[in-house]
């Protein structure tokens, strides 16, 4: 009891130290700005799941026995799918289309999950996958693949006709700087850029001006969003989660009939998502150093982040640019950009009873650290390999590579184990000097000495 009390205590007295200092720094003008809760849709998380691994919301795709020449055997049936499911790996579907014939579609697990070690996380950020290669995908996919299919056959190549001209459109346009980093808002802004905004049809040239830059960013983990009042890094998904979620679907819908109809399962695919707890930390953990870690933490950085435990809080604050200091080119392009907020704004998504919205901001919203032990590399755009390196800024290295056939986890540091180089070193190096690519930032921990530090990461390792 007197524990709980004393750490009660302090997190009052860190609350009003760090706003002390905030005002102080910048002034009153600049205070993390907190979001407000929306509400959501209830569902039923069992067909949630179900929905997330064998469901229609992308309706185009391979038919199967062409994938199965193309493609080979795979490995593992980590999600122990039966019948044509347990043929092709987590991240696709076999679906029926209404033709009869079986095609198989990309899911949301190509991005939203990862194996680590010998298990399967749902929920886990994919930080492997490669978006630094697509114009040669492309290639490969549009012009050899799918011409190949047509020639050979052309009734089932009637059912790969929308992915391929959303391929077409995108994969050109999609390319990254390094892998390991995800080019997802880069995709919507290029799907979108082909939909009419009110009816959701495709349109063979682009309706927006679309910008030049491709935005990298590490995928956030999924468990995280039952404390969320606000989706993506910026915080600028605002109202239905389920129909930001179901944005998947617009790489291949028709039309808003298709959308209203795969829509329908999203409240329970937001209840699944919502019953994902984080994995536990997979090696020993020295409580006492963690005791002391929790201290310090509540001390120094639970103003943005939240406490946690059983009666834990977390505040759903947007931290300004001048205060985070991180990369700046995400949230930038949300502003620079305003024809894709007035495109979702005045689109299907935010109309009905359950409207979705996007309301840009310059800065970030700092998440919640629930399972942040496993989700590296860290930052917005994954460019800081470790914890080590988030509350130190000089063990942030300018260029680090890791190895992306045999990866290697470091329990010490916490993240990924890395090589540093002194240069570039083309897609297998991430580059820190690149725009949107930057380390800087978050310098938060460079005044703590190192046992402070070796204290909150034993700490993190419990959440």
């Amino acid at each position: 009891m007197y524990r709980k009390q004393t750490i009660g205590i302090l997190c009052i007295i860190a609350f009003i130290a760090l706003s002390a200092t905030v005002t102080e720094k910048f002034g009153n003008n600049l205070k993390p700005e907190p979001i407000p809760p929306s509400q959501q849709q209830p569902g039923k998380a069992e067909k949630g799941y179900e929905y997330l691994i064998t469901g229609n919301y992308v309706s185009s795709g391979f038919p199967y026995k062409f994938y199965r020449i193309i493609a080979g055997k795979k490995k593992g049936n980590y999600l122990n799918r039966t019948g044509k499911n347990a043929t092709v790996p987590f991240g696709f579907n076999v679906i029926k289309n209404e033709q009869g014939i079986d095609m198989v579609v990309p899911t949301c697990l190509q991005c939203h999950a990862q194996v680590f070690g010998k298990h399967l996380y749902i929920g886990l950020g994919n930080s492997f996958i490669d978006f630094s290669n697509t114009e040669k995908q492309n290639t490969i996919l549009t012009n050899t693949t799918f011409q190949i299919l047509k020639t050979i056959a052309p009734k089932q190549f009637e059912g790969s006709k929308a992915i391929v001209q959303s391929f077409k459109a995108v994969y050109p346009n999609l390319q990254t700087k390094v892998r390991g980093v995800n080019a997802a808002d880069r995709l919507a802004m290029l799907l979108v850029a082909h939909r009419n905004p009110v009816t959701l049809q495709w349109s063979d040239s682009t309706l927006l001006t679309i910008p030049e830059e491709v935005v990298p960013t590490d995928v956030p983990a999924w468990w995280l969003l039952k404390k969320k009042n606000a989706m993506f890094y910026t915080g600028f998904g605002r109202g239905d989660f389920g129909k930001f979620l179901m944005l998947s679907n617009i790489l291949t819908v028709k039309d808003t009939t298709e959308a209203a109809e795969v829509y329908k399962h999203f409240a329970d695919v937001l209840a699944y998502i919502q019953s994902i707890e984080p994995p536990k930390y997979a090696k020993p953990i020295n409580k006492e150093l963690a005791m002391e870690g929790e201290l310090l933490f509540i001390t120094k950085c639970s103003k943005c982040h939240g406490t946690y435990g059983t009666n834990g809080q977390y505040p759903n604050l947007l931290i300004p640019e001048k205060i985070i200091g991180t990369d700046s080119l995400l949230f930038k392009t949300n502003q620079q950009n305003p024809q894709f907020i007035q495109w979702f704004n005045e689109s299907w998504f935010a109309t009905s009873n359950h409207p979705a919205k996007l309301v840009p901001y310059n800065g970030y919203i700092a998440p919640p650290l629930d399972g942040v032990w496993i989700t590296a590399p860290y930052f917005h755009n994954g460019s800081v390999p470790t914890l080590e390196g988030v509350l130190n800024s000089k063990k942030r290295p300018t260029y680090w590579s890791r190895d992306f056939t045999k990866p290697s986890y470091n329990y010490t540091a916490v993240g990924w184990n890395y090589t540093t180089h002194k240069n570039t070193g083309g897609r297998k190096v991430y580059n820190t000097t690149l725009p949107g690519y930057g380390n800087y930032g978050h310098n938060f921990g460079d005044d703590l000495v190192d046992a402070d530090r070796k204290a909150i990461i034993e700490y993190l390792k419990t959440l």
